[in-house]
């Protein structure tokens, strides 16, 4: 059902220290912050040559990730993003396996224009999986 790795996030407390260490010190191309309200985010992504690394920062003291960076001040890998050729079809087949979809369990459009869903870590060897149509 999955297919390649799209990406792993990473939540940080400073989005421009965070880009200065992938592009000045790892020498990695990295775009600009783009806010994502929907999910109370700004997000940056770095890119590498088989996969992105997602850098997080909170967008709003409602935003998740804000709550994440409390309980982890120095950041940390936040979730893992898995591409599906049919976001629906995985979700049902996910579900029926007993895997918990976070929110209302319908897909958003993610940071690349696309339908994603978030399924719960205790469900997922505990790691947070967001699963993004290809």
């Amino acid at each position: 059902m999955i297919g390649r790795l799209n990406h792993v996030a990473i939540a940080v407390p400073d989005l421009d220290a965070a880009v200065i260490t992938y592009r000045d010190t790892l020498g990695a191309t990295v775009s600009d912050a783009v806010d994502e309200p929907d999910h109370g985010v700004t997000v940056v992504f770095v890119e590498l040559p088989n996969t992105k690394i997602e850098l997080l920062y909170p967008l709003g003291g409602s935003s998740p990730i804000a709550g994440f960076l409390k309980k982890n001040p120095s950041g940390g890998m936040h979730h893992v993003c898995y591409e599906v050729d049919d976001i629906m079809t995985a979700r049902d087949k996910l579900v029926e396996q007993g895997a918990r979809i976070l929110g209302d369990g319908e897909p958003k459009t993610g940071a690349h224009g696309k339908p994603v869903l978030f399924l719960h870590p205790k469900d997922m060897c505990g790691t947070l999986v967001e699963l993004e149509q290809a």
